[in-house]
């Protein structure tokens, strides 16, 4: 058996941190092209030692040691260390593979922005981040790399920061994580109090003491309380309703980090963490049902909000959502590596999606708006093609990477024995009808029928959703031409990030079902108690290779909902418009709800942040001023000097009034003598 070299993985996160610091802190000395030259070798170096250690992991190799002790407190050791099975080597590939192709497309991207090199700092660091967070080996480095990916998205979410929805979108995110990471943080202490350790081993084979036990002064299991507080920081992260509102709004961000933050960093954190978790989710079978039932919602519910999306982006945005809430429900029938697998083919897949929705966007001079554009095909056939397979992996046509790891993840549904599985099963058969139905209504609007563009739009045609003021995404100084424009295709450096990820989007599930889902791969990082939670050992049975899953695949029920999707998609949006306008007539009720994202940021706004004012506002009115200011400060003060003025009216200073009081006091004293005797 090989051993990985202590070295070779440090290069891996320290390489693109080495090419942030320079474009960061010496951008103006180094130029624009020092800046994106030092920053894409760092990601290419990272990269390249990835698939080594791919390979070398396949082969058996194995790497879990501290790298350096940071503080000894008693028994507890907070260190820095790497663990490197299958698991991280996987994330190790997706993310440095998928931040490489968003480095390279951001040179086309961004040439024209003031903030270029400020750019690839950022996204160089929240590479660092994302892998400081893959590699760790203890809660304490995972936590750090949390939280640093959390920084970084706040600071790329408002990197146009004198765009006000900016500053909002990017105060958003961070605030709904602090949510999630309060969660978190409350789950790492009960583990660090209840076993004594942070570092993965160790706690994981004392796993076993925490069942049986209750949280003190209350009947909770101990086991299901950590295990859904570790679960609501991956909520927060990974965009889990109803902690999913931050995710549509980070499209204020340049589109590159939209890519990377839906595609390989921040929003697969959470579900690789539950699943490095999984000794412990597996003991609560209460926290894995929570799981699938909030799974369940996310998946089905923000897909019914892409289907009214008019922002190229934002559509994309909600898909990301839906898969989110997949990947969730798979971990909730404890088929981690059926999430984790989706969380991989989904990494290529939508990253593609997103760089093709920005290469239309440059094509359209800026215009997000889908409405405008229209029969694109003829001019932008590299981002047309791209587009189409990414959309097809999406809605998990067969023999593409999306069909494997979606139909196993409704396969474990349907045979897990959980009490949410029906709701669970429910959700994901009615996701798949939507995904293909809003997916395609975005391609056909995009790239096929009438074309929109030849005329400036007036102002005040649109609605409040005006694409180019509120959800623009030109904050490059060049918005639309005057006369009409046509579209044109992207520069090579926008394409071949394109043509890259088109590959594994299209090959990548048949390759890796096999090894990932069936073989070894995954054997000693991901663990299952399969006499509880039989869901993986009954989809092993089935399965007789990925030709065979495919072909089969063509006669169930998801491929036929998901033809179906895009046929209603087709009629609708291509032959007979006139539906849809007549639809969005007669249900404009529910359209005002979701056009409304289901009132929860007017909740959120109006309940929980002005609760919170009003209650800030009471304790400081009433209990700070009235009774801690008013009653013990000054009311303490006010009594010594009342106390004081009674006692000076007896100290006068006279002579006399002593003497007489002298006297009284005698003759009380006397008085009292007398009277005791008798």
């Amino acid at each position: 058996m090989s051993e990985l070299s202590l070295n070779s993985l440090l290069a891996v996160p320290l390489a693109p941190l080495v090419g942030a610091i320079a474009a960061g802190l010496f951008g103006k000395v180094i130029g624009r092209r020092g800046a994106h030259v030092i920053t894409i070798l760092g990601v290419l170096v990272s990269f390249i030692i990835s698939v080594m250690v791919l390979k070398d992991v396949v082969g058996g190799a194995r790497f879990n040691a501290t790298v350096y002790e940071w503080m000894t407190l008693g028994t507890l050791k907070m260190e820095i260390g790497f663990m490197v099975d299958g698991l991280t080597a996987m994330m190790m590939c997706v993310v440095t593979f998928v931040s490489l192709m968003v480095h390279i497309y951001t040179i086309g991207y961004m040439e024209e922005d003031d903030g270029y090199q400020r750019f690839f700092s950022y996204i160089s660091l929240f590479t660092f981040s994302m892998l400081m967070l893959v590699m760790s080996n203890n809660l304490l480095q995972l936590f750090f790399g949390w939280e640093a990916v959390g920084l970084v998205s706040y600071l790329l979410i408002g990197f146009w920061f004198k765009k006000s929805t900016a500053t909002f979108a990017n105060m958003k995110a961070f605030l709904v994580n602090r949510v999630g990471d309060f969660g978190f943080i409350l789950g790492i202490g009960l583990l660090l109090a209840y076993t004594g350790t942070l570092n993965y081993t160790e706690l994981f084979a004392k796993a076993g003491s925490l069942t049986g036990q209750t949280l003190p002064a209350t009947d909770w299991q101990l086991i299901t309380v950590i295990c859904v507080c570790l679960f609501i920081g991956a909520m927060g992260k990974s965009a889990q309703f109803p902690l999913h509102v931050w995710l549509p709004d980070s499209m204020e961000g340049p589109t590159p980090i939209s890519a990377l933050i839906h595609a390989a960093t921040m929003v697969t954190a959470g579900i690789f963490m539950v699943t490095r978790m999984s000794p412990l989710f597996e003991l609560s079978d209460a926290a894995l049902n929570f799981i699938l039932v909030i799974g369940s919602i996310t998946a089905l519910f923000m897909g019914f909000l892409g289907i009214i999306q008019n922002d190229i982006k934002r559509v994309v945005a909600y898909s990301t959502l839906s898969q989110l809430g997949y990947m969730t429900v798979a971990l909730g029938v404890s088929a981690y590596n059926v999430a984790v697998f989706h969380l991989m083919t989904h990494a290529f897949f939508k990253a593609l999606l997103f760089l093709g929705a920005g290469s239309v966007i440059i094509g359209m001079h800026h215009d997000q708006d889908i409405r405008n554009m229209g029969g694109l095909w003829k001019y932008m056939k590299i981002t047309w093609i791209t587009s189409l397979l990414g959309s097809l992996a999406l809605i998990g046509t067969p023999f593409f990477a999306g069909f494997y790891s979606k139909d196993s993840i409704i396969e474990a549904v349907h045979v897990s024995t959980l009490p949410a599985a029906g709701f669970a099963n429910f959700a994901v058969l009615a996701g798949v009808f939507i995904t293909a139905f809003y997916s395609f209504r975005m391609y056909f609007l995009v790239f096929h029928g009438k074309e929109h563009f030849h005329h400036k739009p007036f102002p005040g045609e649109h609605d409040h959703h005006d694409a180019h003021d509120e959800h623009g995404d030109h904050g490059h100084g060049h918005g639309h031409d005057d006369h009409a424009h046509t579209p044109h295709e992207s520069p090579w450096v926008v394409t071949a990030p394109l043509l890259l990820l088109a590959i594994p989007s299209v090959v990548i599930g048949f390759l890796a079902i096999q090894p990932m889902l069936y073989g070894d791969f995954f054997k000693d990082a991901i663990f299952v108690n399969h006499e509880l939670h039989p869901a993986m050992e009954e989809l092993a049975h089935e399965f007789h290779g990925a030709t065979a899953m495919a072909i089969h695949g063509l006669t169930t029920l998801p491929f036929w909902l998901a033809l179906a999707g895009v046929v209603t998609a087709f009629v609708f949006y291509m032959l007979y418009p006139q539906i849809p306008a007549f639809f969005a007539r007669v249900l404009r009720p529910l359209i005002v709800i979701g056009e409304n994202k289901y009132y929860l940021d007017w909740f959120n706004e109006n309940v929980i942040a002005r609760g919170a004012r009003l209650l800030g506002r009471g304790l400081w009115k009433v209990g700070d001023q009235t009774l801690i200011d008013g009653l013990l400060v000054n009311g303490s003060a006010k009594l010594v000097g009342l106390t004081a003025s009674l006692v000076r009216l007896f100290q006068t200073g006279y002579l006399y009034h002593y003497a007489l009081v002298m006297i009284l006091g005698v003759f009380a004293l006397m008085t009292w003598f007398v009277f005791w005797q008798h």
